[in-house]
């Protein structure tokens, strides 16, 4: 059985973020993580989206990136190996007057 939580919920972003803390992956040993990006506006806009993890909360270290969209589009990635019981999505938002709609999935497996 598998599991699917929400890692950034679909929503108009401006400006660089994150997800804020997710809990509850301890007993996954690897995840599907889906970036879909409906829309994106601005002048030359870019949007990095990372995946990383936390022994304490504090410091993150990225686990996985996807490719850097400058449009709308979708990309799945698969993650295998150790990672802690917390995750979060952070995403870097670059250009002039930038916007994009996107939203983050990951399901994950035992």
């Amino acid at each position: 059985m598998g599991a699917t939580v929400t890692g950034a919920a679909s929503a108009a972003r401006t400006a660089s973020g994150n997800s804020g803390e997710l809990s509850g992956f301890g007993d996954w040993s690897r995840f599907r993580a889906q970036l879909n990006v409906t829309a994106a506006s601005g002048t030359t806009p870019t949007l990095d989206v990372v995946i990383e993890d936390s022994f304490d909360g504090a410091v993150w270290n990225q686990v996985a990136a996807f490719t850097q969209k400058t449009a709308t589009g979708v990309q799945a990635l698969d993650v295998t190996g150790m990672f802690t019981d917390r995750l979060r999505v952070r995403w870097t938002i670059g250009g002039t007057t930038p916007s994009f709609t996107f939203d983050v999935k990951l399901h994950g497996k035992g």
